[in-house]
């Protein structure tokens, strides 16, 4: 819970002063300052309507506060659902807002998209009010607004054409209070007494459908409130962890379901675009898409927590991309690194100049260039969660095996390549340390399917090429002198006495097997990796001025990298397994306490963590809290 000053008394919001809610389809993000400030009505990767947190003069928003006396404000969710109430105390009262998008039932047909918040006066009296301001088109456009004729309450549609590749938008506005229409906004202020409650819904439309007409009134709300409790209360109680840190991985659990397409099985990495790394800098991404790498790690967090049915549907929508056939595939491989939820490649990247960015970090993306990057290391992480599938579920299918056989053929003749690596750099690819480790992944996880299920197979040669990369390994990412394992392939031709160029993705090696946790070599690594990427149990996942990326952000001096970034949280719990691994278990123990300490006042957590601590990067992104899961679970197992 959080206790702050709402209002924007020094620029937006932070990063971490939101909260999350979200129907399985789409998601808002909800400021402690009552402010719905990012929404995309439909699917996670359409375009916004509200989207403040980019710009607060063009984005739109949907606004509720009350109007009088001094304001503090407290955010929770309620226990074990995605329903957020965000508190208000003024000196004339305490008033609540219940914000949720309902979800009634698993896989339900009968689907309706609504932005339900409910506002209630706990104590006293409270004046309060409420502003729809929606920008269609990422803040392009303003909608035409009409009163609406509804059984109950009040009601205004909201209509947008479509523009360009956008498509149009439709919505319908019901409330229990009066609304007025000023200027493309929908407005209403009035004035709740102690018990009493005010209720607002926003229904995104189909296009070609007829607007609904029973408004909104208290009864159909509650209901509404109880589904949606018992919908999350039930799906969490699944979850076979019951350990030392319960609250915390459960909350990452419900935040990965969050970001996870129910219709289509897709897991998105997180669900905004372009919150800045750095402030200030052009580290700016769109995450609204699904990684390959982040939905293969969400897959395996989920079932070590016992949510198979997310695994089952995941694997059904992989399997459509691993049967697929492209005119890139020598060049790119098989697989593409991101796909949109639909399973295609994404738009292409392009900047929206008409935004101003998060605090004035330029430019604000749509789409992400990564797609045409070769990222060698997805295949490893890929066929790591079917294997992982594949041994505690069902088993995958004989066609499944075959599309897998065919990925891996490209693998064996591929795995030497340079490539952009897991950072996805934008400068000179290189033989990333990580990409190969995750092709030794890929081709040892299809052997161990194969002899444990007897599946058809040239093991034998399978084998050859598995060992050849193992030997490579140690052999050509090693650095002697240093006695640590490099970020890419060691240049011949490099001062032996310059400090090594690391990549905290080496912390993996054990994780996946590929060496004992407390081999000679993984622990020189470890102390190499702590003494140049650990700052405080907090781990850069590589130092951007000793490794380029190729990313323009540069600073008063021109360097090209500016400030660079923030500690990266993945790498942070992947730290914490390392030590949990080594047998540092009380280290790993602290470090996991510490890392808790920056999660937001509600357990989420955005990319990356800055010098002072604050949150910076897309929010919340699903690689951290797959890997708080993970290290959770495994400190927990050794600590018992």
């Amino acid at each position: 819970m959080t206790g702050s000053p709402p209002g924007p008394t020094s620029g937006p919001l932070p990063i971490s002063d939101h909260g999350l809610v979200g129907d399985l389809r789409t998601a808002a993000l909800v400021g402690t300052d009552g402010t719905i400030g990012w929404f995309c009505p439909g699917r996670f990767d359409a375009p916004s309507v509200f989207a403040s947190v980019l710009d607060d003069e063009r984005g739109g928003a949907w606004e509720l506060e009350p109007v009088d006396g001094s304001v503090r404000s407290q955010q929770f969710y309620f226990p074990d659902t995605a329903i957020l109430a965000t508190r208000f105390l003024t000196d004339d009262g305490v008033v609540e807002v219940h914000d949720f998008m309902p979800v009634l039932r698993a896989e339900d047909p009968d689907h309706r998209q609504r932005l339900v918040r409910r506002v209630v006066a706990v104590r006293g009296r409270s004046v309060v009010r409420t502003r729809v301001a929606a920008r269609p088109h990422y803040g392009r456009t303003t909608p035409d607004l009409e009163p609406l004729d509804v059984a109950s309450g009040h009601g205004v549609s909201l209509t947008c054409e479509g523009r360009g590749d956008d498509p149009g938008v439709r919505m319908a506005f019901g409330a229990t209070v009066p609304l007025e229409v000023d200027a493309g906004d929908v407005t209403a202020e009035f004035t709740l007494e102690e018990g009493e409650r005010a209720l607002f819904v926003l229904e995104v439309l189909d296009p070609h459908a007829d607007t609904p007409t029973d408004g909104c009134d208290d009864t159909d709300t509650s209901a509404l409130f109880e589904a949606t409790s018992q919908f999350w209360r039930s799906w969490l109680s699944q979850s076979t962890y019951a350990g030392r840190w319960r609250e915390t991985v459960h909350r990452s659990a419900i935040t990965l379901k969050l970001l996870t397409h129910e219709p289509s099985g897709a897991v998105v990495a997180a669900p905004t675009t372009s919150l800045p790394e750095t402030i200030g800098g052009t580290r700016n991404w769109d995450y609204r898409y699904v990684w390959i790498r982040d939905a293969g790690f969400s897959l395996y967090a989920l079932l070590r927590l016992g949510f198979t049915s997310e695994a089952n549907a995941f694997t059904r929508w992989l399997s459509e991309r691993l049967g697929e056939e492209r005119e890139d595939e020598a060049e790119l491989g098989p697989l593409r690194v991101l796909y949109d939820i639909d399973g295609s490649a994404p738009t292409d990247e392009h900047e929206l100049d008409h935004l101003a960015g998060y605090r004035d970090s330029r430019p604000v993306r749509v789409g992400n260039a990564a797609v045409d990057q070769l990222q060698l290391d997805i295949y490893g992480e890929v066929i790591d969660a079917v294997y992982l599938f594949d041994k505690y579920g069902p088993g995958i299918s004989h066609d499944a095996w075959n599309d897998l056989r065919r990925v891996l053929d490209w693998v064996l003749e591929h795995w030497d390549a340079d490539d952009a690596g897991m950072w996805e750099i934008r400068g000179d690819v290189r033989a990333h340390t990580t990409s190969r480790l995750m092709c030794w992944v890929a081709v040892e996880r299809m052997i161990r399917m194969a002899r444990r299920r007897g599946l058809p197979g040239d093991v034998g040669a399978w084998s050859r090429v598995r060992d050849e990369i193992h030997e490579r390994i140690l052999s050509d990412h090693w650095d002697p002198h240093h006695e640590t394992f490099l970020m890419a392939e060691h240049d011949p031709d490099a001062d032996p006495d310059a400090d090594p160029v690391l990549d905290a993705g080496v912390l993996l090696m054990p994780m996946v097997k590929f060496c004992s946790p407390v081999d000679p070599r993984f622990l020189s690594t470890l102390a190499a990796v702590e003494e140049q990427l650990v700052a405080d149990s907090l781990v850069f996942r590589y130092d951007v001025h000793a490794a380029p990326d190729g990313i323009e952000d540069a600073d008063a001096d021109g360097d090209g990298v500016g400030d660079g970034e923030g500690t990266f949280s993945l790498c942070s719990f992947w730290y914490v397994e390392a030590l949990t691994r080594a047998g540092r278990l009380r280290e790993a123990e602290v470090a996991l306490e510490k890392m808790f300490t920056y999660a937001n006042h509600l357990g989420l957590y955005a990319e990356q963590i800055g010098a002072t601590g604050d949150q910076l990067g897309n929010f919340p992104q699903a690689f951290t809290h797959l890997s708080l899961i993970s290290a959770a679970i495994n400190l927990d197992r050794a600590l018992a």
